[in-house]
């Protein structure tokens, strides 16, 4: 069966077709700046080169039409009609308390997920565009829902609530939620599988580290506490966004750069993190190494408050699940950067680990880097957040 996998953002619909018995992705694409003028899709068959089209997208449904005729199109499709995709699988951001797992699309369904919309109002009204633009060219196809939020409703009370009145709780539902779920699900059950060893007798951190970053202790199969909060703001430095905060920060630099706290807000997520930190020099850890062995101190700094943000998140996670077997590393960072790697566990000596720097300086594959008889498992997982969402779909349908 092929696997529709759709992620849509509020100007953007990136899309894998998955044949879901090899696995294999027979093709992948971005549509970029839908209703904005210079409108464009990218789409790559599988074996195949890039081919970029400028077309007017005046809306998410006129992008999946577009979609649709190029994995159709007789040249660079990979399908010959539209009755070969067997189900849609949507990337939802938010599903709140509702939704601890995936979901078949339904009317109930969308309705739920709309009222989720106060908690993520950049995405989720996106993710809603996209599955009905998919409804409406392909209304006999089957949809599923995969939540990045769904993996951590297993969070203990003790992890999710803040100290706040718990009015703001019960009435606003004001709690940790945490994200990149779909991430950190896959990459802890492809760790447990290469070490050989069942999933639910092992206590794992998992390092998400990418332009958004996030560390979740997962615990016997599920997450028990994880870096992002009611919003992916909280947690680790990441790319443009800030991390952890005193909050009166918010109001005092309003007060003295004479800003609102939505502006406030808004330069927290786009203008902090290691692009704020290195005065605007870049948010891509690849300049940011380069400047910094070039002698640039602001670059070396922010590496260097990045790792240690890290390091100490993850010894807190050892710390709440009382020991750990396997610390993973995915996403563009994880995955690529041995440096950062190399500095995070630099802190995590007391845990037994060892570092291989040879193997560290491996990019992009499935690689143990720590030493052999290091009391704790160092490793690479490179995470398949599309493939993920295609095995929720095939599941559920099936």
């Amino acid at each position: 069966m092929n696997i529709l996998v759709i992620n849509c953002g509020s100007s953007s619909l990136k899309y894998q077709l998955i044949n879901s018995d090899s696995e294999e992705v027979l093709a992948k694409g971005l549509c970029e700046r839908i209703g904005i003028e210079g409108s464009a899709i990218t789409h790559q068959p599988k074996d195949g080169e890039k081919i970029t089209a400028q077309v007017e997208m005046k809306n998410h449904t006129e992008a999946v039409k577009y979609v649709i005729e190029k994995l159709t199109d007789e040249r660079v499709g990979v399908v010959k009609s539209l009755s070969e995709i067997g189900a849609v699988g949507h990337r939802i951001v938010h599903g709140g308390e509702k939704f601890a797992n995936s979901v078949v699309i339904n009317d109930a369904v969308l309705e739920a997920i709309e009222e989720c919309n106060d908690l993520a109002p950049l995405h989720n009204p996106a993710n809603l565009i996209g599955i009905n633009s998919c409804k409406a060219i392909m209304p006999n196809v089957p949809m599923v829902a995969v939540f990045d939020t769904a993996f951590h409703q297993t969070m203990p009370r003790k992890a999710y609530l803040y100290g706040l009145p718990y009015e703001y709780y019960e009435n606003h539902k004001v709690r940790r939620y945490g994200f990149h779920g779909t991430s950190h699900d896959f990459v802890s059950k492809r760790a447990a599988e290469i070490l050989g060893k069942d999933r639910k007798e092992l206590k794992m951190i998992v390092c998400h580290l990418g332009n958004g970053a996030s560390i979740t202790a997962v615990k016997n199969g599920e997450s028990i506490d994880t870096s992002m909060g009611l919003t992916p703001l909280e947690g680790l430095i990441m790319g443009t966004r800030s991390g952890d905060l005193d909050p009166a920060i918010i109001s005092f630099l309003c007060e003295k750069e004479h800003k609102t706290a939505t502006e406030m807000i808004d330069i927290c997520n786009k203008k902090s993190g290691v692009l704020g930190l290195s005065k605007g020099l870049s948010s891509d850890f690849r300049d940011l190494g380069q400047a910094a062995e070039e002698g640039n101190e602001l670059a070396k700094a922010a590496l260097e408050t990045y790792s240690y943000r890290v390091a100490k998140y993850i010894g807190a996670y050892v710390a709440a699940m009382n020991g750990v077997d396997v610390i993973a590393f995915t996403a563009g960072v994880g995955e690529n950067n041995g440096s950062v790697r190399a500095d995070i566990l630099g802190y995590l000596g007391y845990l037994g680990i060892e570092t291989d720097q040879e193997k560290n300086g491996i990019r992009g594959e499935e690689v143990i880097i720590s030493k052999p008889g290091s009391r704790v498992t160092a490793m690479v997982v490179p995470t398949n957040e599309e493939l993920a969402i295609a095995r929720e779909t095939v599941r559920l349908i099936k």
